[in-house]
């Protein structure tokens, strides 16, 4: 019996990732677009419809369903339904039904933190596990949580996604998407520790990064922190990677009160520098989390799927679908 074989998309904010994936969850064929800057909404679906045309060319047969994996309160059905300030045009646009016209299989939609759970669920960390929390590092902070060895569906959509918007820090007082102050995502995302650091640089700080900074802000990013910065031992990024590390403890440590993992796993960009914060992260969630047996070990582990998580995910959504 031939093996089915799903697409799986995973729409981010700078680049669209996208791949043929087999039913136990290998890539078989992979594609990473950067979205061009000014393109408008309907030029991105188009461009994101063409390589998937072109994935769906490459399967020898029938592609057996397509996942979509979304940023915002995802309706399987329909696709982003709440969105604000992030992707104009998404929010309410029905992608997943276009999809289904377009490609006549089955399509269904899921966010992006979600997606990552599923990786997990199906080929990662979480396959022996019962209960388990996803949370992914990049411009924001998404996240996905198994439950009894599911993966639940809410009737809005968001159940398990909001670990990131957690309120960590009553005391900062910067607006969230969310409408609340102090949210891990405004303290533990990439764009977190580049606001810090050029909040420092900003002030006069002392720092090798200064001149770089004076010359172009937005080349102060998390890659250039870490590569630039942490790893020559400048003190002003080596202390915001600090209080960036402590904040990301305690979202982890909510997150640990909130769902009672077996195991915490982390993805995304921002976990290709974890060498510099993940013993420090563990020994952190270690000491401050309330769970029973006392010792128990919290496991915190690095994704090995690296950035075709959310394209895996997807897949193995849609496959649970066709299923179901």
């Amino acid at each position: 019996m031939k093996e089915e074989v799903f697409i799986g998309v995973d729409w981010g904010g700078t680049r669209i990732k996208c791949g043929l994936v087999s039913s136990s969850g290998g890539v078989l064929v992979s594609k990473t677009v950067s979205l061009p800057k000014d393109a408008s909404f309907a030029s991105i679906v188009e461009l994101i419809v063409d390589h998937v045309r072109d994935l769906a060319a490459k399967q020898q047969g029938p592609v057996d369903g397509i996942g979509l994996a979304l940023t915002g309160p995802v309706d399987p059905n329909h696709g982003v339904v709440y969105l604000p300030g992030k992707i104009d045009g998404l929010e309410g646009y029905p992608l997943v039904p276009r999809f289904r016209e377009v490609f006549g299989t089955s399509v269904f939609a899921t966010n992006d933190g979600l997606a990552a759970m599923f990786a997990e669920k199906h080929v990662g960390h979480a396959r022996s596990c019962r209960y388990a929390v996803a949370v992914t590092l990049g411009t924001g902070v998404g996240s996905g949580v198994m439950v009894d060895g599911r993966i639940p569906d809410d009737p809005h959509f968001m159940f398990g996604t909001q670990v990131g918007h957690l309120v960590i820090n009553t005391s900062d007082d910067r607006l969230c998407l969310t409408g609340a102050r102090g949210t891990g995502e405004m303290n533990c995302s990439a764009t977190a520790l580049a606001l810090a650091v050029r909040s420092g640089l900003q002030r006069g700080i002392p720092s090798r990064l200064s001149e770089t900074y004076w010359k172009n802000p937005h080349a102060i990013d998390f890659e250039t922190i870490i590569r630039d910065g942490v790893e020559h031992g400048d003190p002003l990024c080596c202390d915001e990677l600090r209080r960036w590390t402590s904040s990301l403890g305690w979202l982890l440590v909510s997150a640990v009160h909130a769902y009672s993992p077996e195991v915490l796993i982390l993805s995304g960009g921002a976990t290709l520098a974890h060498r510099h914060f993940l013993p420090q992260l563990k020994e952190h969630v270690a000491q401050s989390s309330f769970r029973y047996p006392k010792d128990r070990e919290i496991p915190v582990l690095i994704s090995e799927l690296k950035e075709y998580s959310g394209v895996v995910g997807a897949a193995m959504m849609c496959k649970e679908k066709c299923h179901d």
